[in-house]
């Protein structure tokens, strides 16, 4: 039985970007770095992306909350960076929570570590 996997494509290019950035730049660095480091890689590899997307959570017409997520990539994926040993239950939720506001259903979410990049895509 084959299962079809949701963007291979431009996720394999994604992922890919995230180990260039992490064989260049190495482990120990602040986030911020690893997002500008993508976003031009992301550039380099004319994949259509936003960067820190703005999204307004509200409740009966009004705003009671906002989030910033990372990159949203052609319209399609939610891209949320971390630097960290490992995931944890609540940047799978952060992600999702992403993935709902914006009425998407993927999300790749990526730590930069000692040990390399990890990612695991995220779906609802």
């Amino acid at each position: 039985m084959e299962v079809e996997v949701l963007y291979k494509e431009l996720s394999f290019e994604i992922v890919g970007v995230l180990f260039d950035v992490y064989n260049e730049l190495g482990p120990n660095h602040p986030e911020k770095f690893y997002q500008k480091a993508v976003a031009k890689g992301l550039k380099t590899k004319s994949i259509k992306f936003i960067e820190q997307v703005y999204i307004k959570l509200e409740y009966q017409e009004e705003r009671v909350g906002f989030y910033y997520l990372d990159f949203q990539i052609e319209d399609k994926i939610v891209l949320e960076l971390k630097v960290k040993p490992r995931f944890q239950t609540c940047d799978y939720d952060q992600v999702k929570k992403y993935l709902i506001a914006n009425n998407l259903k993927l999300g790749i979410l990526a730590t930069f570590t000692h040990d390399g990049v990890k990612f695991k895509r995220v779906l609802i």
